[in-house]
């Protein structure tokens, strides 16, 4: 096996046992506080780390098989937002959310998996594995588009439900006018790292010899 594909099956095997991992313990968690099944469920689809662990998961069974459904994953559009994507998720809670709780135990592994880990093998594999030179700036706001959906989708769940994922989302306790300008905030941060992937894509292609698996 070369080292190409021991990656990718690095970052298959790490990212699904992180979010088996996480699934089980949360259930179980939530289950036992007295939420019913879809309830918990929608909570655990709710967070922005699990969808984006999902589709970095679903980008390497697309470099591992052929499968016709998992064509939008071998696009160097998706596989360069992902980039973008997974690492603002690591960024974030290693910057904010990790001052706000303790994890111990299970929580504190999986944690450490999806958000650390899980950002850090994906990002070595788009770099070391992938043929660069195909990511244009006009791709940028395109590279904000999923972001844009599940901010959408958190906030109307969160409408209905009156729960959001992350603090910065919490219309109840912030309004709605907080939550926008945190929105805006986020957004630049996100631009801004899917313009230095445009960027790492551009440079890459110069100095790398590198072809997809």
């Amino acid at each position: 096996m070369d080292r190409r594909r021991a990656l990718t099956w690095l970052g298959l095997l790490l990212g699904a046992a992180g979010l088996v991992l996480q699934f089980t313990i949360s259930m179980q968690a939530m289950l036992a506080d007295g939420r019913d099944v879809p309830g918990a469920l929608g909570h655990f689809f709710s967070y922005y780390t699990i969808l984006n662990n999902i589709a970095v998961v679903l980008v390497y069974l697309s470099a591992l098989t052929r499968a016709n459904w998992l064509s939008l994953f071998r696009t160097p559009l998706v596989r360069g937002l992902m980039a973008a994507n997974i690492a603002l998720v690591g960024l974030y809670v290693f910057f904010v959310l990790r001052f706000l709780q303790t994890l111990e135990g299970a929580f504190l592994v999986a944690d450490i998996i999806l958000h650390y880990l899980a950002p850090l093998v994906y990002v070595a594999w788009w770099v070391t594995t992938q043929r660069h030179g195909l990511l244009r700036w006009s791709d940028l706001p395109w590279m904000l588009v999923p972001t844009l959906a599940y901010f959408v989708y958190a906030m109307s769940r969160g409408a209905w439900v009156q729960e959001y994922p992350y603090p910065i989302l919490n219309a109840v306790e912030l309004g709605y006018a907080q939550v926008g300008i945190n929105a805006v905030y986020m957004t630049v941060f996100l631009a801004v790292l899917a313009a230095l992937v445009i960027a790492a894509d551009t440079l890459l292609a110069r100095t790398s010899r590198t072809v997809s698996p």
